[in-house]
């Protein structure tokens, strides 16, 4: 089948608009699970009245895994914001509420973050079997909530539609757990671009919620040892080892 030209490129995958709609092709060197798992979450999210893709089908492609999903036309806001920084602080209070919503749903019935986050630590080959102990003992130490959490929310998974609804895309990393944790995650995204934005978000984020900084910060070396994980080539191990040697020194 040919789908034309990608509109997006992934770690994981290549994105096709086609026949006005998303079609989801995943690399080949993935589990045969892995459109099932994702396509369940976006599902999930959907179910629970959140505004996400619908997902259409879940398929393969010239034999390739695919999720086949509904199109929404519009700009990611991470684009208009970088067109107009003079609009962040609008921009971040609009994600915010929508990622409160996220928080709200309970999450019973998808993959604990607790799992997800070990798992990304014991693979590492960044981290030192010292390190790795102690960031899995920390994470033991850890009282969890059943939430939604989106696991890589950012302006750039939100699309601004004409008729200015945003909608929440990329639920691959999605869990049930600790919205700090959630929370930590997107501040992290933020602060490897833009340390002054991270900043603007958590002071926001704490405002409307009431939370703590310190009750974020706790999460701070885990996230960042499983982030090691992910390898992305944007993200400098560096940083996320001296986030982990400053709350967790051997």
């Amino acid at each position: 089948m040919n789908l034309g030209t990608p509109i997006a490129i992934g770690n994981t995958a290549k994105i096709y608009l086609y026949e006005g709609k998303i079609v989801k092709v995943f690399n080949d060197y993935l589990p045969l699970t892995e459109s099932l798992y994702e396509a369940n979450k976006q599902s999930f999210a959907y179910l629970h009245g959140l505004n996400v893709p619908k997902v259409l089908d879940v398929t393969e492609i010239d034999g390739k895994q695919a999720i086949i999903m509904e199109y929404i036309k519009g700009r990611t806001m991470g684009e208009i914001l970088s067109e107009n920084m003079d609009q962040a602080e609008h921009f971040i209070n609009i994600s915010i509420d929508i990622q409160q919503k996220i928080h709200m749903v309970v999450a019973d019935s998808l993959e604990p973050m607790f799992e997800k986050l070990r798992r990304k630590i014991e693979i590492t080959t960044n981290l030192e079997e010292r390190h790795k102990s102690l960031l899995i003992q920390k994470l033991n130490s850890m009282t969890f909530d059943n939430k939604l959490c989106h696991g890589d929310f950012h302006l750039f998974n939100l699309i601004i539609s004409d008729n200015g609804k945003a909608t929440i895309i990329d639920w691959v990393d999605s869990s049930a757990g600790d919205i700090r944790a959630d929370i930590y995650r997107t501040y992290l995204l933020y602060s490897q671009f833009s340390v002054e934005l991270a900043e603007m978000y958590l002071r926001l984020y704490l405002e409307k919620s009431g939370l703590s900084k310190e009750e974020i910060f706790q999460w701070a070396p885990i996230i960042a040892g499983a982030r090691l994980s992910e390898n992305v080539s944007s993200e400098k191990s560096e940083r996320l080892m001296d986030i982990i040697n400053h709350y967790c020194p051997l």
